[in-house]
């Protein structure tokens, strides 16, 4: 996990990532001052390198001198070889109260010169009209000032993206009637003519929303995808359509990363597109201690959903690999006559039960950095889960609910305290949960991942948690029954290497570099 600035005073904010030469170049904000925006690079999407900082904000007196908001790099279409980004800026001079969209450019990545404001026309070489950046929200389309009950004006989050040769810039914005907080919507904003933008009817406005935070696009097989980041519930949730003019319509569930979740952007590389997107493990209170997960890789499902799923850089760090045998023995975390532990070497498999109660099954190795793979298999109306990173002494771990009928899991962290005058002899913390449909299936294939604080499940190589957390570091792995028996067919371990240092050879690109079209990709124009 990325997590340059993890501290009380300084944290990480909204990400934008972009492929090129190789290399992923991460963009982000820095909270709460929001004063620049950072810079870091990585081969892999797992190390990352700070470099040079890539905007900072503007002196005292411009549009952007107040605080610097999210941010979007694409190629520009105008100019071979080199690259633009949308950026989101405040002003001291109506205290923030209005959000603006600005232009930099650069041939590099690396170094970034802005776009003068309107009053400085020349700066581009480009004659324009009152559709020179900065753009600003105005009616009929978007509120031209802050509601009643609002703060300020939204009109941020940048996404430039080509749809049939034409350029356009997406943004979360509202609408200016209905109530105030079912305003949100995706803005609109087609470009007329080389880096000038004319506002146009939102995108799509579902008519529930506050805000729809950090918009993007993406189409697989003539199906458009709108993925945006919602604050009531801080998870990240997508609509999808036929056609770029809607209707813009939800599954039953539409959510692509759980709770703790936020600010997802999508970026493409040679295989394909990549969620991003900064955790807060305080959904409450989003300036201190985010950090930016490894990227899901983003997949069509055959009904049309989407799904994420573990990106495949993690196959690189494996070092080495317990095998069903490796993991024996298995032990009881109880001594109870009413549960049950068998191993069978020829279908590769462990069977566990527990008529009654709760009863808990650990492998004998100790883990740190991990990725469990198994087949799991449910019989019985009983519970069941894993466990991970466990004292067997104490029974101190986390503790992965998994409830297979409903389709739910849930995660924990559930020790004891040491604290002999309290009530509470324990600590209990619910951690992150999720949901999947299931249609009368009780047999999954599972993987669990962990490393360092980031703790990654899927079912089926669909990731449903996501997230980061300190409180146990290393322990015993396994699983629990209540009231049911549970088969593990052929659990391996990988362990996983563990970054320690940020790769110091990092290629930059050369300045006369041709931006790569990507497939799918709406930014390319392909």
């Amino acid at each position: 996990m990325y997590n340059s600035f993890v501290s009380h005073f300084k944290t990480m904010g909204d990400v934008d990532v972009l492929w090129h030469d190789g290399v992923y170049h991460l963009f982000h904000l820095v909270l709460p001052n929001h004063d620049f925006i950072a810079h870091a690079t990585s081969k892999d999407g797992l190390n990352w390198k700070r470099i040079e900082n890539a905007l900072f904000i503007g002196d005292p007196g411009n549009w952007d001198d107040y605080m610097l908001w999210t941010m979007h790099v694409s190629p520009d279409p105008h100019e071979r070889g080199w690259w633009r980004m949308f950026y989101t800026g405040l002003s001291l001079d109506d205290q923030g109260s209005l959000q603006r969209i600005g232009i930099a450019r650069s041939r590099d990545l690396i170094h970034w010169e802005k776009f003068k404001d309107s009053s400085n026309k020349s700066s581009a070489g480009v004659p324009c009209d009152a559709n020179y950046v900065p753009l600003c929200s105005k009616l009929p389309y978007y509120e031209q000032k802050p509601a009643a009950d609002h703060a300020w004006v939204s009109f941020r989050d940048p996404y430039y993206f080509q749809h049939e040769g034409q350029g356009y810039l997406a943004m979360a914005a509202r609408v200016p009637f209905g109530p105030s907080i079912r305003r949100g919507c995706v803005g609109l904003a087609r470009e007329t003519s080389p880096h000038c933008f004319e506002l146009v009817e939102p995108l799509h406005h579902p008519g529930q929303y506050d805000d729809i935070e950090v918009p993007n696009l993406l189409k697989f097989d003539g199906r458009y995808y709108l993925i945006g980041s919602i604050r009531e519930d801080a998870k990240i949730r997508y609509w999808y359509s036929n056609s770029l003019d809607g209707p813009w319509s939800n599954y039953y569930d539409n959510v692509l990363l759980a709770a703790g979740n936020y600010a997802g952007r999508v970026s493409w590389d040679d295989r394909g597109p990549l969620l991003w997107n900064f955790y807060t493990p305080d959904a409450e209170v989003r300036n201190r201690k985010n950090l930016m997960p490894p990227p899901k890789r983003i997949v069509q499902l055959d009904d049309g959903r989407l799904a994420v799923r573990s990106i495949e850089a993690f196959d690189d760090i494996v070092e080495s690999t317990f095998t069903h045998r490796e993991l024996n023995p298995i032990a009881a975390l109880y001594s109870k006559f009413d549960s049950q532990v068998a191993f069978d070497d020829g279908s590769e498999s462990y069977e566990v039960n527990c008529n009654g109660g709760f009863q808990g099954f650990l492998f004998s190795p100790i883990f740190k950095g991990f990725r469990l793979k198994t087949r799991l298999r449910l019989s019985g109306l009983g519970k069941c889960g894993l466990l991970f990173r466990v004292d067997p002494e104490s029974s101190d771990g986390y503790h992965l609910s998994l409830d297979l009928i409903k389709g739910v899991a849930q995660l924990r962290a559930w020790g004891h305290r040491n604290e002999p005058d309290s009530e509470q002899a324990f600590q209990y913390q619910r951690l992150q949960a999720a949901y999947w449909r299931n249609t009368d299936k009780l047999e999954f294939d599972i993987t669990l991942l962990c490393l360092n604080t980031y703790i990654e499940f899927a079912i089926d190589d669909n990731v449903l948690l996501s997230l980061s957390d300190e409180t146990f570091s290393e322990g015993h792995l396994g699983v629990y029954v209540e009231s049911a028996t549970v088969v593990l067919e052929n659990p391996t371990v990988e362990i996983l290497h563990t970054p320690e240092h940020p790769t110091d050879d990092l290629p930059m690109g050369s300045k006369d570099a041709a931006p790569i079209p990507r497939p799918n990709d709406p930014t390319s124009g392909q």
